[in-house]
């Protein structure tokens, strides 16, 4: 795994060693091992490397023999080995043993099309000096991050944003359209990002830039377009077709020249993973996991019962409160963008840990619950759909309660304070965007903390979802119609980045995530719903793929959503030094983005004890807006020095 970076510049204008080793610099936690940057006139690119595959000889950049194509490359092509065979058989010679030069070559043999090819999660960059194109490219679901900035026939890209942020023509602003998605959605709508003129390529694109334009295309998208003609409704066949895909994408993900490892949620898709690692090779399995000084989000027991149950080598941590909110600031370092959770703190505090331990390849169950349908949401919208049958009834909604038994105020609510909870639109159930509607509408609740301004006024959910959505979304059925949502915008956008790479990334560790390999992801779009949600009982063909594999009380457990402390870690009456000065008056008025007075009553409710699940993303959504312009744009913090870089510069 690695970081990237390069500038194509206008012409009669060189691209600088410095400037791409200070902007290479502030991603050397993606790859301390070494570095390398190429410079040809205008054009410069480069990377750091994390050392995974090829440890020996996988340096980049890359060339091909005659160095008319240059490589920078961050990421894993999992099915290299059988690729590399396959050009073999056409006469292909290669001089290492990595996939990035197997990447390389199927672009030079494929053009555009090699990237079907490719079972991995990617992000990288192609120069050709020959026609004077860039070619950028980013996998299927958006596991690997890149971003980009094009303004004035300046074009640079990264993998993370704070390279690009680094060049002087970049004006450091935040983008208060993305911010507005961000308190809406979890995330800015890709392309956006949260800072104005800097976009990400979407997940399953390319983007080519030439002298005189640049074009992004789609090369790949989650489909659900079977409908209601599912080619597999048969359970055995489900289970026996899923399995064998399972193993085999577990497999192909342990091919790495260093210890593989995997962490424990305690969980059926990360217990699920572990099981099949220990299958195929793992004698002496290393797993981590973490937990939390606080019981109600504490789920160590489940972890230790699958460790011990698998006979694996179990490390586990727990953060206390203290620690996620000294950790807080580092992880928006990282995310780049607001977030309304404090979830992917333990997260980073985790793969610390695991480094610490030497490992730089860990294994994780992120994708089963998108693919497979397993989270609360799916089941809320079942229930919501039956509610609004009958919609004046009070016995419907309390239903509701059998899907959050791990928070306890929901618990002991009656049926008309549920109707309050659950009740918005409820009988709208012809929308396509109906499994969302009541989450994104109670998170855009956050932008009334925004200062009031022609830009900061609400957004109309559907307006910017619907022309997002397939053309074929309307044969899509109920549940397709909800994963596909949760895929797309949650999973891509919050998930796997702020909550997944640049978590284990901060680190120097590389996840890996078997459930998202594609042809687990096309399966599964081909299952029948009852496969996946079977009533209430949610990935019904996972649990009896693993049901005599793993504990049962494991596989017959209530899904419990993975959740961190909020209003105890930011809002007590001692509070973090920089959560004081932040939520300040005098700090709140500085930024000009947020009402000074509805954050003071905001805080105040939360410590008197009465703040909601919406009061805490909010806390957190504020807070963590205050932060990222404080590193981003209040002050700007000084590259470290680039180590172990080697420099190619063609004539």
């Amino acid at each position: 795994m690695c970081g990237i970076a390069g500038i194509v510049n206008r012409p009669n204008t060189a691209a600088t060693q410095e400037l791409l080793s200070s902007m290479l610099s502030l991603i050397q936690h993606r790859g301390p091992d070494e570095s390398g940057i190429l410079l040809d006139g205008n054009v410069g690119m480069g990377n750091v490397r994390l050392s995974i595959i090829d440890l020996s000889t996988g340096q980049q950049p890359m060339s091909n023999p005659d160095k008319s194509l240059w490589i920078v490359y961050n990421g894993e092509v999992f099915n290299y080995l059988e690729l590399r065979e396959d050009l073999e058989k056409k006469g292909v010679v290669f001089t290492t043993h990595s996939d990035t030069e197997v990447v390389l070559k199927y672009y030079e043999f494929y053009g555009p099309d090699c990237l079907g090819f490719f079972n991995g999660q990617f992000a990288f960059a192609i120069w050709n000096r020959k026609s004077g194109e860039l070619f950028l490219a980013r996998d299927r679901v958006g596991i690997r991050p890149l971003y980009y900035y094009y303004q004035n026939g300046t074009f640079i890209f990264a993998s993370e944003i704070k390279c690009i942020l680094d060049h002087p023509e970049v004006k450091r602003e935040l983008d208060m359209n993305a911010l507005r998605e961000t308190f809406t959605f979890w995330a800015p709508l890709s392309p956006h990002s949260s800072f104005r003129g800097i976009k990400e390529l979407p997940p399953g694109h390319y983007l080519k830039l030439t002298a005189k334009e640049l074009n992004t295309h789609k090369y790949w998208s989650l489909d659900f377009s079977s409908g209601f003609n599912y080619s597999i409704s048969s359970q055995n066949q489900a289970i026996e077709e899923l399995d064998a895909l399972l193993e085999d994408a577990v497999k192909l993900r342990l091919r790495s020249d260093v210890p593989v490892a995997a962490y424990l949620s305690g969980g059926l898709d990360s217990s699920a993973t572990t099981y099949y690692i220990k299958k195929i090779a793992y004698k002496n399995l290393n797993t981590f996991s973490i937990g939390f000084e606080e019981k109600e989000y504490d789920e160590s027991q489940y972890q230790r019962l699958v460790s011990r149950y698998l006979n694996t080598h179990h490390t586990s941590f727990t953060c206390t409160n203290d620690e996620i909110s000294s950790t807080f600031p580092d992880v928006i370092w990282h995310t780049e963008v607001p977030i309304l959770r404090t979830a992917p703190t333990p997260m980073h505090i985790l793969s610390r840990h695991v480094r610490e331990y030497h490992i730089k390849v860990v294994i994780t169950g992120e994708g089963a619950d998108e693919m497979l349908g397993g989270y609360n949401i799916f089941k809320e919208m079942s229930i919501r759909r039956f509610w609004a049958r009958n919609p004046e009834s009070n016995l419907r909604p309390l239903l509701l309660k059998r899907l959050y038994p791990y928070i306890p105020q929901l618990q002991n609510q009656k049926g008309k304070m549920l109707k309050f909870f659950f009740g918005y639109k409820l009988t709208e159930i012809d929308s396509p965007i109906y499994s969302h509607l009541l989450r994104w509408n109670n998170t855009s609740k956050i932008n009334s903390y925004l200062l009031p301004a022609p830009e900061n006024k609400a957004i109309d959910i559907e307006e910017r979802i619907l022309p997002l959505l397939p053309d074929n979304f309307n044969v899509y059925s109920d549940l397709a119609k909800a994963q596909w949502l949760e895929a797309t915008i949650f999973m891509s956008g919050y998930l796997l980045s702020s909550q997944g790479d640049r978590m284990t990334m901060a680190n120097s560790v590389e996840g890996r995530y078997p459930f998202l390999d594609h042809r687990v992801i096309e399966f599964a779009s081909k299952l029948h719903p009852d496969l996946k949600l079977h009533g209430l009982n949610e990935k019904y063909i996972l649990k009896n793929i693993v049901k005599d594999r793993l504990p049962q009380e494991i596989t017959r457990r209530s899904k419990q959503a993975y959740r961190a402390p909020i209003q105890s870690v930011f809002m007590q009456k001692k509070r973090s030094d920089y959560v004081e000065e932040l939520l300040s008056d005098k700090k709140l008025d500085s930024f000009g983005i947020f009402d000074k007075e509805r954050v003071k009553v905001l805080q105040e409710k939360i410590l008197s004890g009465n703040g909601s699940e919406v009061d805490s993303m909010a806390i957190t959504g504020i807070l963590s807006t205050q932060l990222l312009i404080h590193q981003f744009i209040d002050q700007r913090k000084k590259a470290p020095v680039l180590t172990n870089c080697k420099i190619v510069e063609l004539k």
